[in-house]
């Protein structure tokens, strides 16, 4: 049953991943051979202005987005996971964002986010609050891309979902007997049996966030503007290959990217490891 989804990795992923590295140490530009540079393209990248500013913006990006998406799927999940009337339509409501193919949310997020006539901005102008600028200022701008992209949190609910129906009532019960209340119960039996699960997806969230930023910075973005200010890793990635044909300099931004990914994730999950020996020292 995994073989199709280990193919097409492989086949889509992991193979062009393995090519498009050795370029990383190349001059190319698709029309001339390449030729060898060996760490000139690292070097210029330590100096270069923008890529340090894509650096800043796509570790706040993860930094809001990532726990957003995480406490969203979490509540959602605790506060749809008892069997009532119309829980199905409740579900259903949070999961259909993330079927929405990326251009269409962002397009319908660039009206949402208009400063003029978008909803938000219309509502609080209903009760005489002045509303954001939103992608028009710099500091907004980063904001608001991680705001829209926090509502997608539709897959984690559904994971959520299924660990809280792994964890056996027989549970809860023994702590409602202990004398445990609701939060009580809450921080010392679902969380800790929940650690295993928030760990893969803060984990899973944190390589998708780095790569479903591209779509929302160039469509809600207008191209990673204002003034930079939505310019992730894989859009000037993007845009330095097929803007600017500098195809093994945008393949040194790729491979920055992904130890910057791997440094992220090493660092959460030691971070989750002590929160999960927290759990049980407190036991």
């Amino acid at each position: 049953m995994l073989a199709p989804y280990l193919i097409g990795t492989s086949l889509l992923v992991l193979l062009p991943a393995m090519i498009g590295l050795p370029l990383a140490f190349t001059e190319y530009n698709a029309v001339e051979p390449a030729e060898w540079i060996g760490l000139a393209n690292f070097r210029d990248l330590w100096d270069d202005e923008i890529f340090r500013i894509s650096i800043r913006n796509t570790l706040i990006f993860i930094a809001l987005a990532v726990p957003a998406r995480l406490v969203g799927a979490l509540v959602s999940a605790l506060l749809l996971s008892r069997p009532v009337r119309g829980i199905g339509g409740y579900r259903s409501a949070i999961y259909l964002p993330t079927v929405v193919p990326d251009i269409a949310w962002a397009l319908i997020w660039l009206w949402i986010l208009n400063p003029l006539y978008g909803p938000i901005n219309l509502l609080l102008a209903a009760i005489r609050i002045p509303g954001p600028a939103w992608m028009l200022e710099e500091s907004q701008a980063r904001y608001a891309i991680a705001f829209m992209m926090a509502w997608q949190f539709g897959e984690g609910l559904v994971v959520c979902l299924a660990a809280l129906g792994d964890i056996p009532e027989e549970v809860r019960e023994q702590s409602a007997v202990d004398g445990a209340a609701g939060w009580q119960t809450l921080l010392r039996v679902t969380l800790p049996l929940l650690a295993p699960i928030l760990l893969l997806l803060l984990l899973r969230d944190t390589v998708y966030s780095l790569q479903t930023s591209f779509v929302p910075a160039q469509i809600v973005g207008r191209g990673g503007g204002p003034n930079y200010a939505t310019t992730f890793l894989p859009l000037y990635a993007y845009n330095t290959a097929f803007s600017y044909l500098r195809f093994g300099y945008a393949a040194a931004m790729t491979g920055a990217m992904y130890a910057l990914t791997a440094i992220i994730l090493y660092a959460q999950y030691r971070v989750a490891v002590r929160w999960r020996m927290g759990f049980r020292d407190a036991e």
